[in-house]
């Protein structure tokens, strides 16, 4: 898990993150939270939201992924016996479309209660490398959803 900061140092070496990843578009999003906030269920529902609205959108990982820094840029990769496998509450881990890796440019973390209307600049930092971070409402897919889905479709963060 992050530190406080959300800093991660490596020496460049892949670090393993209790994280879910999607890739919406050109965007590569981690999403962040403790267990049980819903970070599986947002990504699924990101996927199908964005797949519903003509865009291309995969998984990347649900629940465990590889961050490192590439190039000046942080990428994630799934964990080969997880890659293609979301844990759906209640069933199980279950087969989704999925890329084997990402660039990530942007972190959703999920928090309890309701995030500021206006939220000071917060980052991830993996390797001294900047991901903006963005806050959002623990299980509440459709506050996160709009929030999430307004940045993309606006190239915003």
């Amino acid at each position: 898990m992050p530190s406080r900061q959300g800093d991660f140092a490596q020496g460049g070496r892949p670090r393993n993150l209790h994280a879910t990843a999607v890739v919406l578009g050109e965007r590569g999003i981690v999403i962040v939270g403790p267990s049980g906030a819903g970070k599986t269920t947002l990504a699924l529902a990101l996927l199908d939201h964005f797949i519903g609205l003509g865009g291309f959108a995969r998984l990347i990982a649900d629940d465990q992924l590889f961050v490192s820094v590439a190039g000046g840029r942080v990428v994630c990769n799934a964990p080969p016996p997880i890659a293609g496998l979301a844990e759906v509450h209640g069933i199980g881990p279950q087969p989704v479309a999925y890329e084997r890796s990402a660039v990530i440019d942007l972190c959703l973390e999920l928090v309890e209660g309701k995030p500021e209307r206006f939220q000071d600049e917060a980052s991830l930092t993996i390797d001294g490398i900047s991901i903006p971070k963005i806050r959002v409402p623990a299980r509440n897919v459709p506050g996160a959803l709009q929030v999430v889905l307004s940045m993309v479709l606006r190239g915003g963060a």
